[in-house]
């Protein structure tokens, strides 16, 4: 069941300007409940304004936004239990930190939604250890951590809430390779743990590919796939002509492909690559004909 529908969204910036533009142009949507959606799109292709529209932070300039099937504008004075329900995370959600503790950062939404001393404590103390924050750092000043670490605390900050949709635009940006894994495994985790619905926006197909089972394919304010992952990356030629990619495993095997190794077309992490390289070689030893 989907529990995000959209029908007909538009949205324009300075409508009834000079500056008009549209940015999402009539994308008829459904996310599924429990969903796993990686969002891909070149630069500027509505994938930031699509997401913002989800919990209200945006209006539609036309259509609507459905939430377990209810329009989120019906009643604007409800707008914010939406933003309770749809938890986005900015892109560098660390520049947003404020609190004297890390305990106060990740406390100050479930505070906000009136709950007991008891339970905002143990939301905060549930969601430090998902993203992997000892329980010690959370009396220290969140500016005197290091980036990785601040970046934990944001985003625990909007897991604390509980959404039943968890949003996260370029999570891993600007992280190095250790930090960015760290923080997938984290999301990965939070929703394995919550079998909440989970849109994760990246510009990097690795990433997409790691986590993601389905993925949303945005291309110059309309949604130009949604499909499967692996069917997803089976369009190398499309994807290319939009200026995205591929993961480079991908490209890897279809060139091995080329060369005469019979791997699977839909082969897009390296662990699926391991293994059937594995089972390949293995075939081979064996005396079979198949490498």
């Amino acid at each position: 069941m989907a529990i995000l529908r959209t029908e007909e969204l538009t949205y324009q910036y300075s409508a009834g300007t000079p500056f008009e533009k549209t940015a999402v142009d009539h994308v008829n949507l459904e996310i599924e409940e429990g969903a796993f959606v990686g969002v891909i799109g070149s630069t500027g292709s509505g994938k930031s304004t699509l997401m913002q529209h989800f919990n209200g932070l945006l209006r539609p300039t036309s259509g609507t936004v459905y939430l377990d099937g209810t329009d989120i504008w019906e009643d604007k004075t409800k707008i914010r239990d939406v933003r309770f329900q749809v938890g986005l995370v900015f892109q560098y959600p660390e520049y947003q930190l404020f609190e004297e503790t890390v305990f106060r950062d990740i406390a100050y939404g479930p505070k906000n939604m009136g709950l007991t001393e008891n339970e905002v404590k143990e939301r905060v103390l549930e969601t430090a250890e998902l993203v992997g924050l000892d329980e010690e750092i959370l009396a220290q000043s969140p500016f005197a951590l290091s980036g990785g670490q601040k970046r934990r605390v944001a985003i625990a900050g909007v897991m604390a809430l509980r959404p039943r949709i968890l949003i996260l635009d370029e999570p891993t940006a600007g992280l190095d390779p250790m930090g960015r894994e760290d923080i997938l495994a984290e999301i990965r985790a939070y929703h394995k743990k919550t079998g909440g619905t989970v849109l994760l926006v990246s510009h990097s197909m690795e990433d997409v590919a790691k986590c993601a089972g389905k993925i949303l394919v945005m291309d110059h304010g309309s949604v130009f796939c949604y499909e499967d992952t692996a069917a997803v990356f089976r369009r190398v030629e499309q994807l290319e002509q939009l200026g995205l990619s591929v993961p480079q495993v991908t490209k890897i095997c279809a060139e091995l492909r080329k060369r005469g190794i019979p791997l699977g077309n839909d082969i897009y992490t390296v662990q699926e690559a391991v293994r059937q390289l594995a089972a390949c070689y293995k075939a081979k030893k064996g005396g079979a004909s198949v490498c």
